[in-house]
């Protein structure tokens, strides 16, 4: 082969890399994602359980958590209960922060939601990151809390133009349907396993963009000594009903400036 032809296979070699669809690349790129909060992102392992979806899936998203039980935004921006946050924002090379309120903040101190909400986004976006707000539901015992809380986050959202993913509104919508299937811990405010994992795949779809058809009912992870922990077991027709829900949902992931 001379010279000249083999610089000729190069060249087209080149071009067809150039060609190829742009959305071949950057699909392996790592997401990393901040979950700030209390007991409604800790328990039963939410952030992990988004990893394990998109690991599922051959797609990965590293997740950390800064979360302690039932601790404010306020009380995470002034450092207090032992809170990490600001430090973590600091340190980390983040995508998303994903922050959810105490439960009864957008009813009992509006004004504080508002507030440290506010000056969690400032801060978010003055980091290169994506703010995003978690929609609470209301407890068990009072579902006429839930407009309260839907119309306190969306309009958080709106003014620090900051993506809002609809938990509270999905579970209303899952309630309605199948009371029967429970998503509340027995306290009726916390998520049952279940709760969780309809947490966890709107999460999923908001992350990536895509439908949630293809996730396990079961789901584990390899710990730091090559065992397997399950981080979720559903029953499959209970995920079916649940993948349903979140893809009928239009969950938005808006390009806001950072």
């Amino acid at each position: 082969m001379n010279c000249n032809h083999r610089k000729r296979i190069c060249q087209l070699f080149l071009l067809a890399i150039l060609l190829l669809p742009t959305s071949l690349f950057g699909q392996q790129d790592t997401l990393r994602v901040l979950f700030v909060g209390n007991s409604y992102t800790y328990f039963w392992n939410l952030p992990q359980l988004v990893t394990a979806m998109a690991e599922s899936q051959g797609i990965p998203i590293i997740t950390r958590q800064s979360t302690v039980g039932g601790s404010t935004l306020e009380e995470h921006w002034k450092e207090e209960k032992e809170t990490k946050t600001r430090a973590l924002l600091e340190s980390g090379d983040w995508d998303y922060v994903v922050m959810n309120n105490h439960s009864l903040s957008t009813i009992n101190t509006p004004a504080d939601f508002d507030k440290y909400g506010k000056l969690f986004a400032e801060l978010i976006k003055s980091k290169g990151a994506k703010p995003v707000f978690y929609m609470t539901w209301a407890r068990k015992g009072d579902p006429s809390m839930q407009p309260t809380i839907t119309k306190g986050y969306n309009a958080l959202g709106k003014s620090t133009q900051s993506n809002v993913v609809p938990v509270g509104e999905i579970w209303k919508k899952s309630i309605g349907l199948k009371p029967e299937v429970d998503l509340y811990f027995p306290d009726g405010s916390h998520p049952s396993p279940e709760g969780t994992y309809l947490n966890a795949l709107a999460f999923y779809k908001f992350l990536t963009g895509n439908a949630t058809a293809d996730i396990p009912h079961r789901l584990t992870r390899i710990d730091k000594d090559g065992e397997t922990m399950y981080l979720a077991i559903l029953m499959e027709d209970v995920a079916d009903y649940f993948q349903d829900l979140v893809d009928s949902f239009e969950i938005k992931n808006l390009p806001y400036d950072r």
